[in-house]
């Protein structure tokens, strides 16, 4: 293999984004590059490395050994000149670099949490920040803050990795809801009886259905989905019943196209905490976004989170 320059890492970032999209097509929109650029990249990328790095057609792709290797050997890099960038920040006392995020997905309308304010506040003059935003599910959160994939992830987080910091932040209340249109929908809480709710079809989150089912004594699932808004699609169809977040539904709520099913019975509250890895506690970035996510937190009453 042929000794790599400067400009591979812009080769590099390249065939990571394409690794991991899992293909050209996804990796086309990230990089917002023509395939034939992309294959370019690629070729150029593989002609140094010296071996073929992906198996790529019409119905798969996929990472050969040398590219399952160089994709790993990337990604540690990467990882290293980020944290080469995070001690130099800290040495001279600026605040540069790139914040790797997580967290779920349907958490813009919690009042708690508030992300959209917490990286407003976050992005004051003087702070030099590329933010990388992740959303997935809880245990892709865990996957990933333990990985070194991100730098720092929120959700309802119940793993505890070795040599990650968890820290509690807000408390999520969820209901069971069903749509406009469903049998129980203009049925009087104390009509309803569990048979009712036997028969009814429930849409789960496949990352917890059998939480979800245990909660309500639900017999099976009649639908999966891992995304909140899919869940709520689902339950605004009139169609099934499921669990959402009060904060996620009450707007439907107020318009007349959801209700909450008997919600003193039904009911659940979800803590979602803040996870980074103690190794990159002292990084002046990450300890600005945790100032942000504490002010946030006396803001709007929500969990300790760490000190301003």
């Amino acid at each position: 293999m042929r000794r790599l320059d400067n400009i591979d890492l812009r080769l590099l970032r390249v065939f990571v984004v394409l690794a991991d999209a899992g293909g050209f097509s996804e990796a086309r929109i990230t990089l917002n590059l023509s395939q034939s650029t992309l294959s370019t990249h690629l070729a150029e990328l593989e002609k140094r490395i010296g071996g073929q790095l992906c198996l790529r057609g019409r119905s798969r792709f996929r990472l050969t050994d040398l590219g399952q290797a160089t994709y790993a050997a990337a990604r540690k890099l990467f990882g290293d000149i980020d944290d080469f960038q995070a001690r130099v920040d800290a040495a001279s006392g600026g605040i540069t670099g790139r914040l790797k995020i997580g967290m779920p997905d349907g958490i813009h309308t919690s009042p708690q949490l508030g992300i959209h304010k917490v990286i407003a506040r976050l992005m004051q003059p003087g702070i030099d920040v590329f933010i990388d935003l992740f959303l997935g599910t809880p245990s892709e959160l865990e996957q990933r803050i333990s990985d070194g994939d991100r730098d720092i992830v929120i959700g309802p987080l119940t793993q505890k990795a070795p040599g990650v910091v968890y820290q509690p932040y807000f408390d999520e209340p969820h209901f069971l809801y069903c749509g406009k249109g469903h049998p129980l929908f203009a049925q009087p809480d104390a009509m309803i009886e569990q048979a009712a709710i036997d028969a009814a079809r429930f849409s789960v989150r496949g990352y917890r259905q059998f939480d979800d089912l245990y909660r309500v004594g639900h017999p099976r699932a009649g639908a999966s989905t891992v995304d909140m808004e899919a869940q709520f699609m689902l339950i605004l169809s009139g169609k099934f019943i499921g669990f959402l977040p009060d904060h996620f539904a009450e707007p439907w709520v107020r318009e007349g196209q959801l209700r909450a099913i008997k919600p003193h019975t039904y009911r659940f509250t979800s803590t979602h905490n803040v996870a980074y890895r103690a190794s990159d506690a002292e990084r002046p970035l990450i300890r600005a976004f945790l100032a942000s996510l504490a002010w946030r937190a006396k803001v709007k009453g929500g969990l300790p989170g760490t000190a301003d």
